[in-house]
């Protein structure tokens, strides 16, 4: 088994921090992937974090009223160790897809 942490990941425009409301998951309960793990609270909205893969809760950071910066730990998982390190990966058939301009593509003729 391995330990893996999950940081608090950008929550988007230019926000630095999100503050607790409420966690939904407690430390050894078992989550599945997408299940949702914590309620937060940014300047502009509260939304509801998921989980990004399987696995047992080992420790959270931050309770109820305490702020957490983007990229600090938010949540540590105890996984097998051939799952260890997809956290805050894209698996490939999820990626997105490069576009190509059409007008690149008519120029190189």
């Amino acid at each position: 088994m391995a330990e893996i942490s999950f940081p608090l990941p950008d929550l988007g425009e230019g926000l630095i921090e999100a503050t607790v409301l409420e966690w939904l998951v407690s430390p050894g309960e078992q989550v599945e992937r997408n299940q949702p793990l914590v309620e937060v609270e940014t300047t502009k909205s509260a939304v509801e974090l998921p989980s990004p893969q399987a696995g047992k809760v080992v420790r959270i950071y931050g309770g109820p009223g305490d702020k957490i910066n983007v990229g600090e730990p938010l949540i540590e998982f105890e996984v097998p160790d051939n799952t260890a390190g997809i956290v805050g990966t894209v698996p490939k058939e999820e990626a997105p897809k490069r576009r190509v301009r059409l007008s690149a593509v008519l120029d190189e003729d």
